[in-house]
């Protein structure tokens, strides 16, 4: 079944990147429905590395704040929440459940450059899936990198087996903050079909 045009411009077309943020808040339950959206896109062999860490209160943005580029600040603290979106590098210890089919972690256990690579690559993947989850349910994103990930990492992730992908301002977007849209490669600059 095809969306219909509306739900698809509201998601891709009209769907902007903001940095500046209106005053209302993001409840925690609309939190919740976008992994609730999001969880059931696809990634390889089900592994779903993505972690996520909603940060939301100002003592939680105060602790963010230190790792972020200076262009970087004000529209993070000033953004409703923001979530790290990170990737588990045990993610496959969860796959007995996830991927029952066959004995991941024997794939898995020992291969870094594999679990990296599988790991990097999914949560970018649901990465995606979020921020479409997110523009369906009304809020608007502020996707970024610009940030020290190394020590962003020791602060959330302490244990070492979580490492940050970028950060995502969500809330309601200010759009008098917007610049013009900025262009978009052609079908054929891009596209080739064999």
């Amino acid at each position: 079944m095809e969306i219909s045009k509306l739900d698809a411009d509201t998601i891709f077309a009209n769907a902007r990147t903001y940095r500046a943020w209106l005053d209302k808040p993001v409840e925690d339950g609309l939190l919740e429905q976008i992994y609730e959206r999001m969880k059931f896109g696809p990634t390889s062999m089900n592994c779903c590395p993505m972690r996520i860490v909603f940060v939301k209160s100002k003592v939680a943005k105060e602790r963010l704040k230190p790792f972020l580029d200076a262009y970087n600040v004000d529209k993070t603290m000033n953004a409703p929440v923001t979530a790290i979106i990170a990737y588990d590098l045990k993610f496959y210890e969860k796959m007995a459940f996830l991927w029952p089919h066959a004995d991941a972690c024997k794939i898995f256990e020992g291969k870094d450059k594999l679990i990296l690579e599988t790991a990097f690559r999914n949560s970018t993947l649901q990465a995606a899936y979020f921020i479409i989850a997110a523009r369906s349910l009304g809020l608007d994103c502020g996707p970024m990198s610009g940030f020290n990930a190394v020590e962003l990492d020791q602060e959330f992730f302490p244990k070492g087996l979580v490492k940050s992908n970028f950060l995502c301002n969500l809330g309601y977007g200010d759009s008098s903050s917007l610049y013009p849209r900025g262009p978009r490669l052609k079908f054929n600059e891009v596209v080739e079909i064999l």
